[in-house]
């Protein structure tokens, strides 16, 4: 029998134990509760961290240029600044007492930095290219753009770095365990999945840089106060008592290095092919890069999810699946236009599905894996912070690699197949080795027997005369069935060909004779090079072409004949950069057709651009902005012509031709606001060295020339309204991408349509200074109105009329164009054709056309002297 004594240790005890047990249980509901609420904050760091980088990296091409020795540089300097803060952090958050407060720090770093970036970016950047030149070696390119974003982004880059450690730890210490490392990872890209749409579709669209910088930081900030409100409950984390390891195996950091070298080519390479057969826009780059995020993210949360060890066993298995998949999509990418075809109905859902059918997988294992070699790292050292440098390290050089190395040893394609050697290659030694590794080599092996795939369309019947693969684009020389020879870049983008030499050539012509006397042009631009050539041939004028593509120049002898006209100078560079780093002073500055939709062409319509030409101008100077009627939508050509009129008030707009298939409108404006010369301008054409130049281009009066004209200032600004400009911080033309490529599914002439119904030309405008003018302004009323019936009667045309069927559907509208105009010579010249044409097959009709037209303009001889001699006819 017990005695009450013992009785009352024992129910004490009891109590006790009870009380232990709730305490614990409180504790890890606490712990549990804590590591949940830490989900958020992970996820809200990748978010701003991934819409820094995509601000950021835009910011910088538009002082640095998007040639790729640029791109690379920039690249390398953002991977710098996270490979350094994460090494240089890494003692920091591991001997931290308190590394929420720490982390803390960090957020509350870039925040301040981004939003000192608002400003100091866009200053730094217009800085430097001035010190960088116009032709800078690639060398210096590069370096110039490494140094840029390391110096005046460095705080927050390296404060970036230093995050993923952070938050490693806190993580470990809620949970009250150490295998977080791959979960904490997962979280932090799946937010820098929903960072890099949310940046691309909602913020910028919406805000513009400043305004996405300033959401941006608030994220920041609201992380920083989150972790400090979460930091004391947590109480202190313990401090590490003993001296963490070296990193003494070799090879792991070998794989960690290889691995961040391998997956960011891996994406490159991608892209890369991508580019050749999706549309190329801002979106499609971001639905890249969105599926390449979904795949890690997904492969760190699986590999979190399974609670697999990171032994060697599992390692091989994840390195021979990396390298399956990218061989796998080496297999699928001559099938990825189908793909794109295929999707093309859904739009920009459409591209992301492509986009996730070509990264998901690979990127899945690539997540995976970095997740296990991140985890042992955290096992030895009590930090992830070595793995993230080093990786980062990796990623840094893996563009440059990509870019400067594979593609053009290898191509693209067959590059795929060299990142997946380089994984099998990382394969540690053992019997099992040989056994993950001999299914995917022998694919590989497979594979590299049969032919690179093409991706550039060939139209039926054409040929593929050359390729041009580098590390921007891939450009292509393509004859059709009827023997046209055009250009192709990135396998679908046609930049021209011999079919539109005439047309090219009157680009140019059209702004060298709206000049007095012009001796210097430079072109921004030159695609075949035609309209450049074109410049050429206007007698005393000095030419110099600026080309982005270097694989385009390479192509120029099969347009241009270097034997036959003398090829000006040519200077392969940004045209953004350039123009802002050149100090010359020139007569005319022409900037070709740029498509609006393709990702970087928007930069070149900005405001900031065409303030950049106008400090480039030669007083009495003249720039012209062709622009692409049949790509382009109503708000971005209004947003266009309301940031060209800011900078030049004078402006007007001008027709190339009257063509409906292809109408270009160009935007030209004067340094000082001067007005049109007639008889400066009468004097040019009928002088003979210039005239031989025109005449054969149409231009043999001025009335040729000014009937291109659309509008003038007034006529413009009340066509363009109010509204959004398209400016360096709010690029509204780059982010109307979607509707710009929906305007190639329209009919060609719809805009420039619906530009001549709302523009009405003023004649006292164009002709303000010159005297005696009514009776001029009389005749250009009427050119003007029978040069929109013109149009309107070629964009009613059924179908694709040809011969009897062409002259039946178009003569009425002809005609119509010439009772309104007898000197419009665009309706006059194919009616007469046309009736000629008809003597050999129908002569009945022939005299039926010859005498509607004499009745419509009796002024003119021709149909009346042609009825005469063929008919001996009188039209009575």
């Amino acid at each position: 029998m017990q005695s009450e004594p013992d009785i009352t240790m024992i129910a004490s005890a009891e109590r006790f134990a009870r009380t232990a047990q709730r305490d614990e249980t409180a504790a890890m509901r606490g712990r549990f509760a804590r590591s949940w609420a830490l989900v958020p904050i992970v996820t809200a760091s990748g978010f701003a961290g991934l819409g820094y980088e995509i601000v950021w990296t835009r910011q910088l091409s538009l002082a640095l240029g998007t040639e790729m020795m640029a791109v690379l540089g920039v690249i390398a300097g953002f991977f710098g600044g996270l490979a350094l803060g994460a090494f240089a952090l890494d003692g920091l958050i591991r001997r931290s007492v308190s590394p929420w407060r720490v982390y803390a720090i960090l957020e509350a770093v870039i925040a301040v930095w981004g939003l000192t970036s608002v400003w100091l970016l866009p200053a730094a950047g217009r800085a430097l290219p001035p010190l960088l030149g116009t032709e800078p070696s690639p060398v210096l390119l590069w370096a110039g753009s490494l140094a840029l974003p390391t110096l005046v982004l460095l705080p927050a880059t390296m404060a970036m770095g230093g995050t993923l450690a952070a938050l490693e730890r806190m993580m470990r210490h809620a949970r009250g365990e150490a295998r977080v490392t791959a979960g904490v990872y997962g979280a932090n890209t799946a937010g820098a999945l929903a960072g890099t749409l949310a940046s691309t579709f909602l913020l910028i669209p919406a805000l513009g840089f400043s305004g996405t910088l300033l959401c941006l930081a608030g994220v920041n900030a609201l992380c920083a106060l989150a972790t400090l409100a979460l930091g004391p409950a947590a109480g202190k984390a313990d401090v590490e008592q003993k001296r963490p390891e070296r990193l003494r195996d070799l090879r792991l950091t070998i794989t960690l290095f290889a691995t961040g070298l391998l997956g960011i080519t891996f994406e490159v390479l991608v892209v890369r092919l991508a580019a050749q057969v999706m549309e190329d826009t801002v979106y499609t780059f971001a639905g890249l890069l969105a599926a390449y995020l979904l795949g890690t993210a997904a492969g760190g949360l699986l590999w979190q999810r399974t609670g697999r060890d990171a032994n060697d066993g599992n390692l091989r298995g994840l390195l021979a699946g990396a390298a399956l998949a990218c061989i796998t999509i080496a297999a699928l990418a001559p099938f990825a236009g189908r793909l794109v075809e295929i999707a093309a109905g859904a739009d920009v859902l459409g591209e992301l599905a492509v986009a996730i059918a070509l990264f998901l997988v690979p990127a899945t294992a690539m997540g995976a894996l970095f997740g296990l070699l991140a985890q042992r790292v955290s096992d030895q050292r009590g930090s992830v912070g070595s793995a993230v440098g080093i990786n980062s390290l990796g990623a840094c050089i893996a563009p440059l690699v990509a870019a400067q190395f594979l593609i053009p040893a290898l191509g693209a394609w067959t590059a795929l197949l060299a990142v997946a050697a380089g994984y099998l290659l990382l394969l540690p030694p053992s019997r099992s080795a040989l056994l993950w590794s001999a299914a995917p080599a022998t694919c590989a092996l497979v594979l590299s027997l049969n032919p690179v795939p093409l991706l550039t369309r060939v139209p039926s019947g054409g040929a593929l005369l050359t390729v041009r693969e580098g590390p921007m684009a891939t450009a292509s020389v393509v004859d059709d069935a009827a023997g046209t020879r055009y250009l192709e870049v990135n396998g679908h983008f046609r930049m021209g060909g011999t079919s539109s030499t005439r047309s090219d050539y009157r680009q140019a012509m059209l702004p060298l004779l709206l000049h007095r006397a012009p001796h210097s042009a430079v072109f921004l631009g030159i695609g075949t090079g035609a309209t450049m050539i074109g410049g050429t041939q206007m007698p005393g004028v000095s030419v110099h072409g600026v080309e982005l593509s270097r694989e385009v120049v390479d192509l120029l002898p099969w347009f241009v004949d270097p034997h036959a006209v003398s090829v000006p100078r040519l200077t392969v560079a940004d045209a953004r950069r350039y123009v802002a780093a050149d100090t010359g002073q020139h007569d005319v500055i022409i900037a070709d057709l740029f498509h609006p939709a393709l990702d970087g062409s928007g930069a070149l319509y900005t405001v900031e651009h065409f303030q950049a030409v106008k400090r480039r101008l030669a007083p009495g100077g003249i720039f012209c902005q062709w622009l692409p009627l049949y790509q382009l939508d109503m708000p971005s050509l209004r947003a266009i012509i309301r940031g060209f009129l800011e900078i030049y008030p004078d402006g007007a707009a001008w027709l190339n031709h009257y063509s409906v298939r292809t109408p270009m409108l160009a935007l030209i404006g004067t340094r000082d606001s001067g007005h049109l010369d007639i008889d400066a301008l009468d004097a040019r054409l009928h002088d003979p060295a210039t005239s031989k130049a025109v005449r054969p281009l149409g231009f043999e009066a001025p009335i040729d020339l000014l009937g291109q004209y659309v509008g003038g200032p007034r006529a413009l600004a009340a066509f363009a309204g109010q509204g959004p400009r398209n400016t360096d911080d709010y690029p509204f033309v780059t982010f109307d991408a979607r509707r710009n490529v929906r305007a190639l599914r329209a009919a060609p002439w719809s805009l420039l349509l619906a530009v001549t119904q709302e523009i009405e030309p003023d004649a006292n405008e164009l002709l303000a200074g010159v005297g005696r003018r009514d009776a001029l302004s009389a005749r250009l009323d009427a050119y003007w109105r029978a040069r929109n019936r013109f149009l309107e009667a070629g964009a009613s045309l059924p179908g694709d009329p040809r011969g009897a069927a062409l002259i039946e559907a178009a003569s009425p509208g002809l005609i119509d164009a010439l009772r309104l105009s007898p000197e419009f010579d665009p309706a006059y010249g194919p009616l007469m054709g046309m009736a000629r044409s008809l003597l050999g097959s129908d002569r009945a009709a022939a005299a039926r056309l010859l005498r509607r037209i004499n009745e419509a303009i009796p002024s003119r001889p021709e149909a009346r002297e042609l009825l005469l001699r063929e008919f001996g006819l009188r039209n009575e």
